[in-house]
Parts: structure tokens; sequence; C-alpha cells
């Protein structure tokens, strides 16, 4: 029986840390403001001057979990990126990933799910290798919030969660009767609790 495998992992955020103290700067707020109600101390953002978009973190990811699977670009059959903060409106990130890594024909799909991205991709990428259509897969998740924030006292309750980085994973196919892999998944969504644009 056909099953999904995580074969290796990796993470990255850009190098430039803000912390509590740094947005105090910009908007009402303190490190114990923020950290009562969330925990969080520091977040990772893109550099100031722009230029590095969610495909730039993915592929700094990817790099990481292919070399922890022993994977090669050239091993991969399928790239699922998911985002909702993605470098240009088109091609998708899926497709410049598949460029950066030095692919010509590999097929990319990109999937909007924001804070679900990664269970709709997984559940994803295993359909495909359990169907048998797909045995290696590259699932990429990556966001670059930081260059949407509002970074007024009035936006603070969002702009101090959010941070920018990426995670890979590499999907494998592995045919044998033993408990492990991907055993189940559960997808659900309730469209009802979208606020429309005229509401």
């Amino acid at each position: 029986m056909k099953k999904t495998s995580i074969a290796g992992t990796g993470r990255y955020v850009p190098p430039r840390k803000v912390t509590n103290k740094d947005l105090s700067r910009w908007m009402e707020t303190s490190d114990e403001w923020i950290r009562q109600r969330t925990g969080i101390e520091e977040r990772y953002w893109v550099p100031e001057e722009g230029g590095v978009g969610a495909s730039d973190l993915g592929l700094e990811a990817s790099r990481i979990a292919l070399e922890k699977a022993g994977w090669e670009p050239g091993d991969i059959d399928l790239i699922i990126f998911a985002t909702l903060s993605p470098d240009i409106f088109f091609p998708g990130p899926g497709c410049l990933m598949q460029q950066k890594l030095g692919l010509d024909r590999t097929p990319a799909l990109d999937i909007r799910q924001q804070c679900t991205g990664f269970l709709y991709g997984l559940a994803t990428a295993d359909a495909f290798i359990r169907s048998g259509y797909y045995e290696k897969i590259l699932f990429v998740g990556g966001e670059v919030h930081s260059t949407g924030l509002d970074l007024s006292t009035e936006g603070r309750d969002v702009s101090a969660i959010f941070g920018d980085g990426a995670g890979a994973v590499c999907l494998a196919c592995v045919d044998d009767g033993a408990p492990t892999g991907i055993l189940a998944s559960a997808l659900h969504a309730e469209g009802a609790n979208g606020r429309q644009p005229h509401d």
C-alpha cells in the first residue's frame, strides 16, 4: 500500500530581527503588552529595502530539506507552494521556485489557504502519492507579511503577531504495511464566517 512519508524538513527566517521594543518605536505598544496577549518577544522580517519574496525564503528552506532527504532538485516530481503573500500575482511562487532550483519542466502547484496551508498542502501531496501519480513531492510554505502590515497603533493587534519565514517538507512514497507515514487527513472550512467586502 502506498503511503506518504516525510523524508526531510527545512525552515528559514530572514536575518532582520524585530523585537517588541522595536515595534514600540512605531506605535503605542510595549513588550509587556505584546507578551501578555501573544507570548511573542521577537519576529523576523525581510530587509527594509525589499527585493525578497516568499519564494526566496522558500528556496532557502527547500535547500535544507533537500539536503536532509538526500535529494537533488531533479528528483522532485511536483512542487506545491502554499502562501497568501506571493512574490508577484503570476506566475505563482511554485513556478518561481522551480526556476530557482534550476528545473525547467517540473510541475508546480500553488495553494492559498492562509493558516491551514500546511494541512491542505499535505493532504494534496498525500493524495498524489497514494494514487501513484507522483513519488517525490517538495511542499513549501512561505510568507512575507511584513511588507503589508499597518505599523500604526491602529494596526498593532495584527502587526505584533506576524513575521516572515518559510518551511519545506520533502514527501516521499513508501510502499509497505508498516504503520508509518501520513495515516489520515480531515479537512474542513467554514465560509459562512468569512466577511464579504460589502458587509
